[in-house]
């Protein structure tokens, strides 16, 4: 985008001629924060639902059941109702390396949390969160959790235009992954962020807790076979 196109404001302590560029879109955080990314993924597959486009809509199913907080509390109430004693997490959505998320299976440990915050749904100072059902059955490596970093670089909306940079990464859990109720508070289980794990004290920068992308689909390979693992890397990206 060009200064003119980004509002002068946004830029007023940069300094920055009418030629150069800014690496980012507009309205960016629509994707990037999670409340609303949320919001965007739900909304496709409802419009896509109305169009009854069923079959397109259905490939809508790769996030867990989501609400946004304090906002949807009480639709988040009712979900939790239906199954009482389930995991769930809760996420800041403008934080990063794995701070302020915790699991939770009770609504009382939701209650001492609001109050610690003074977190109410008509408090406009309400720092806003979102509460997704755990995933309790996730595929492990060596017994432990692991997430995927994959980087794109996106040229262009219309049409769109992604460039893969194929040497991401997978991360990667200190500790072996455990749904006991002790245990859901353990961040060296459940959360892989290395801001968390290189706190574990049988943390080890240069083994384990990392691996390159080539190394994580050689393992898969090994044990499901190049066509499964293709697939599925190609369904994902």
């Amino acid at each position: 985008m060009t200064r003119r196109q980004v509002g002068n404001g946004l830029l007023s302590s940069l300094t920055s001629t009418s030629v150069q560029r800014v690496s980012h879109f507009r309205n960016m955080y629509e994707l990037t924060r999670k409340d609303l990314l949320i919001k965007n993924l739900k909304r496709m597959r409802k419009t896509l639902e109305k169009e009854d486009k069923h079959a397109e809509a259905a490939k809508y199913d790769f996030f867990p059941s989501t609400f946004v907080l304090p906002a949807e509390y009480g639709l988040f109430h009712e979900e939790y109702k239906k199954q009482p004693g389930s995991v769930w997490i809760m996420k800041p959505i403008g934080k990063a390396q794995g701070k302020g998320i915790f699991l939770f299976n009770k609504l009382s440990q939701i209650s001492e949390w609001r109050k610690d915050h003074k977190w109410k749904a008509d408090s406009p100072q309400a720092e806003t969160y979102i509460v997704q059902r755990y995933i309790e059955n996730p595929y492990l490596i060596g017994g432990k959790k692991f997430d995927l970093r994959i980087y794109v670089m996106v040229t262009s909306y219309n049409p769109l235009t992604v460039y893969l940079y194929r040497s991401g990464f997978g991360r990667f859990s200190n500790e072996r992954f455990s749904m006991r109720k002790d245990e859901i508070q353990n961040n060296f289980i459940h959360l892989t962020n290395v801001a968390i794990q290189k706190t574990n004290p049988e943390y080890q920068a240069g083994t384990g807790c990392k691996w390159s992308l080539r190394s994580l689909k050689l393992y898969l390979m090994s044990k499901h076979g190049p066509d499964a693992v293709n697939e599925s890397f190609y369904e994902v990206l």
